[in-house]
């Protein structure tokens, strides 16, 4: 058992994870099934406009529950918003009319996009030490990774028990059973967050979090590369395999197998290898092999389907997914390098929301070009912009990446609490800290074209 398990508040959480996990996995194949009692062979449409109302509460919804946060007690809002998408669960089985289907996915996937982003900040706060939180971040990706092998398997093997109605039924308690485990852990209370302004500026607040410091401007164009490349494994493999090779439909779930695998074992193996190698040293190498890997995915759809090239695209597969895990992995580490405590659901929900934004992007695309330029063609397009956020994260994250650094404070009055123990300056008040954009500090700090320090806040 990995050691970060016995810690009591952590195995809570992270079983109150898994099982909910379980209940969407569960939940996704049900309204498959659902939609297609209602559409029958509109049932395609119906689940892509269910997919796309999903990203776009991803995308919509995060920034304002960052901002929003604070007010609400953690426990409260991740126990709420477990209710809420148990609630949504068990209504589903009711639905009579698509558009029904419609706002019951939006209303459940703007309380994960609420949910999320909490979880993802409230685990920093209960493991502090580095070295633990890195393991946390390795199972969690192993969860998401086990979920999508797993339960699609689970509902198979339900399906054969009971009708498709009772999925829903799982979902729900899946649900429970994560609020449940959620109200039995000794949550830490979080700090305060002493940002001013409305609504407005704080939901804007991560965003302008990722946008002034270069590391995480760097993590939103890798997971930018991550989407161009999980883009064509996601919305691309069916045709693939099916269409390309004709292979049986059983294969589809080999292939997306390849992926979750090479995806697992890397999650493994990337605890120790942060310890060795850290954060940029990994994520940047997984992301500039995604280009090459779908160079060589346009080479392989572009061949003669045979017995080789179908064993080249499942290792193309279970790489994407090893470079995928290395890149998005560690990303929760950077976030909480990169923005003081009370600031960590507000650069959380932004990250959410941002990378999904790379999704609502790529999948479409994927989708759109498959159809006009073919498989080879997708394959070199997406590669490309996957190079090209490759090279936009090598430049905008420095190699040399100190998080204590020299900067100036030039407006604040020099009995401020903040400037204890600066050094005065012809320009100003000089002092190093680990460095996060917060209210002291509104931009990176730089050197002016003489040489001197540029104040970092106003």
């Amino acid at each position: 058992m990995p050691s970060v398990l016995r810690n009591r508040t952590y195995r809570r959480l992270f079983t109150a994870q898994v099982v909910a996990l379980v209940g969407t996995g569960l939940a996704t194949v049900a309204l498959s099934l659902l939609a297609f009692d209602l559409a029958s062979a509109d049932a395609s449409v119906v689940l892509g406009t269910a997919l796309a109302i999903k990203m776009v509460a991803y995308v919509a919804i995060a920034p304002v529950v960052g901002a929003l946060a604070d007010r609400i007690p953690r426990r409260a809002l991740l126990v709420s918003m477990d209710l809420t998408r148990a609630a949504v669960a068990l209504a589903l089985p009711f639905v009579t009319q698509v558009w029904q289907i419609y706002l019951l996915v939006f209303l459940l996937q703007a309380a994960s996009a609420t949910f999320t982003p909490a979880f993802q900040a409230t685990i920093p706060e209960v493991l502090p030490a580095e070295r633990d939180y890195t393991q946390a971040l390795s199972l969690a990706r192993l969860a998401y990774d086990l979920e999508s092998l797993f339960s699609p398997a689970l509902a198979a093997g339900l399906l054969t028990l009971v009708s498709a109605n009772w999925l829903f039924a799982g979902t729900t308690v899946g649900f429970v059973a994560s609020a449940t485990l959620v109200v039995s852990a000794a949550l830490p209370k979080p700090a305060p967050v002493e940002r001013a302004g409305g609504a407005y500026t704080k939901a804007l607040f991560g965003t302008r979090l990722f946008w002034a410091t270069p590391r995480l401007r760097a993590m939103l164009a890798l997971d930018l590369a991550v989407a161009a490349a999980g883009a064509i494994v996601f919305v691309n493999t069916v045709v693939l395999v099916q269409g390309h090779f004709g292979r049986p439909a059983g294969d589809l779930s080999l292939a997306l197998g390849a992926y979750g695998a090479g995806s697992m074992l890397t999650a493994l193996a990337l605890p120790r290898l942060l310890r060795v190698a850290g954060d940029r040293a990994v994520m940047l190498p997984a992301a500039f092999a995604l280009p090459v890997i779908l160079a060589a995915t346009a080479t392989l759809s572009a061949a003669t389907p045979g017995t080789w090239s179908w064993i080249g695209i499942l290792a193309a597969w279970a790489a994407i997914g090893a470079a995928c895990s290395a890149v998005l992995t560690p990303g929760g580490r950077v976030i909480r390098r990169s923005a003081a405590d009370p600031d960590l659901p507000a650069a959380f929900a932004a990250q959410f929301s941002l990378s999904h934004g790379c999704w609502l992007l790529t999948y479409p695309l994927a989708g759109w070009l498959a159809a006009a330029a073919g498989l080879p063609g997708t394959a070199v397009i997406l590669g490309a912009i996957a190079l090209a956020a490759a090279l936009a994260a090598a430049v905008a994250w420095p190699a040399h990446d100190r998080t204590q650094l020299d900067h100036l404070h030039t407006n604040l009055p020099p009995d401020h609490p903040h400037l204890a123990g600066a050094r005065p300056g012809a320009y100003g008040w000089q002092h190093g800290h680990h460095y996060v954009i917060d209210s002291h500090h509104h931009a990176w700090p730089r050197r002016a074209r003489s040489g001197r320090k540029v104040s970092a806040a106003p």
